[in-house]
């Protein structure tokens, strides 16, 4: 890894990038799993007593503002590139952070419906300028050749947060774990954007350097100018399918308490931990699957792991119904999640310059893997509102997840070298 080298010259401001980069995106993604994602429609049933049909519409809302929100902040980095600044994007970083943090804190004085909507458009707000700001801090901070590592870094601290220190999945519990964490990172941010601080200065000219600007998959022509590649719609089309899936079925079963006391939320702290530390190793595998295999080869591992895990699953609930599982089960299943979440954290800032890494990560976690996350987050309570079984839910989610795979190996028999004009 570069890290170790830059520890040995002693460039702190560079290690400084990387420790501000890991603890701003692993902060930022535990948030919207456990807050956003489980947390808001909690906070719907049971404070507003909501029911399903407007919870998924309030989600699906959410959901749509993001992306839109994103995608035009994205467009509007890329047209202001040349004068795009990393403080600037510190600043819009600061506003993200403490917008979260008053939206937080606000949340229970709502009372109706309408004010849970108002409130969810300008959280909406938030969140969409806050993937392409806070994203396309990778070509700044961390160079091409270790992407990979400090995703799964990123990845393996918010996902054992998420399981170890997080008993209760529930909307106050988020919420009193969440804003003091807010409040401090915007008071730390907000330092970094406001102060004189010598290090921001070497950061903000790290994206000239030959070791960060180029994505490793970033497509060249021969006299050295990136080119648009067919990789960035197809990586679009199948993480929207990653994240889709994973959902789907993952909010579903959330809702039986059979299969969660006996593993994600189980009362047994050992159970907990076991799960978690398959998370960070799945994760630091992922870190080294990315930066060892090219694009393709990635995806057929999440395919075929998402394949195998949902195919487990639904043998499960033929054969025993919704009992307990072993955690054979969810070891597998977060294996699979530490590793498309990995390549989430990477990809995007791969297939981007400095110019189109706003727009890239715009599209790709804003209009691909969030939208993805929420619309089948309100279409899976869409269907439990409407009397869906578990057993045909998880079937369904299966049959999907088995088509990807299968489509996935039929490009591996008619694979076709991209040209470059």
């Amino acid at each position: 890894m570069n890290f170790f080298q830059l520890l040995q010259q002693r460039k702190w401001h560079a290690v400084f990038g990387y420790l501000l980069f890991i603890g701003m995106m692993s902060t930022g993604y535990y948030y919207n799993l456990t807050f956003v994602q489980l947390g808001l429609e909690d906070f719907a049933a049971t404070q507003l007593n909501l029911g399903a049909d407007v919870i998924a519409r309030d989600m699906a809302l959410l959901a749509i503002c993001t992306c839109l929100v994103a995608l035009g902040f994205g467009w509007w980095m890329e047209q202001q590139c040349r004068r795009q600044q990393f403080k600037t994007k510190i600043r819009i970083s600061f506003g993200v952070v403490l917008s979260q943090a008053l939206l937080t804190l606000y949340l229970p004085l709502i009372t109706t419906e309408a004010g849970f909507m108002v409130w969810v458009v300008f959280s909406s707000i938030a969140l969409g300028v806050g993937v392409p700001a806070m994203f396309s801090m990778t070509i700044d901070l961390i160079p091409v050749r270790d992407r990979g590592y400090v995703a799964a870094i990123v990845t393996a601290i918010a996902y054992f947060a998420a399981e170890v220190f997080s008993s209760e999945w529930t909307f106050e519990f988020f919420r009193q774990q969440f804003l003091w964490i807010l409040f401090l990172g915007a008071a730390g941010i907000g330092g970094l954007a406001f102060l004189k601080v010598p290090w921001i200065g070497s950061l903000s000219n790290q994206h000239t350097l030959s070791e960060y600007g180029i994505g490793r998959f970033v497509r060249t022509r021969s006299d050295n100018k990136s080119i648009p590649s067919r990789i960035v719609q197809q990586m679009l089309i199948l993480m929207f399918l990653i994240y889709f899936i994973d959902s789907l079925g993952f909010l579903r079963m959330l809702k039986v308490p059979a299969l969660m006391h006996s593993s994600w939320q189980s009362p047994v702290f050992s159970d907990r931990l076991f799960i978690a530390v398959v998370h960070v190793g799945g994760a630091l595998i992922a870190g080294v699957l990315y930066s060892s295999l090219n694009e393709r080869h990635l995806f057929y591992w999440i395919f075929g792991m998402f394949a195998l895990t949902h195919l487990q699953y639904s043998l499960h609930l033929r054969t025993y119904g919704e009992g307990k599982v072993t955690l054979a089960l969810p070891m597998m299943y977060a294996l699979t999640v530490s590793l498309y979440t990995v390549i989430n954290f990477s990809i995007w800032a791969d297939l981007s310059t400095p110019k189109t890494i706003g727009m890239h990560s715009a599209l790709g976690v804003a209009s691909s893997a969030w939208t993805a996350t929420f619309l089948s987050t309100g279409l899976a309570i869409f269907w439990q509102g409407r009397g869906m079984t578990l057993e045909q839910h998880i079937q369904i989610v299966d049959s999907l997840a088995m088509l990807a795979f299968l489509i996935m190996v039929l490009f591996a028999f008619f694979k076709k070298q991209e040209k470059l004009i």
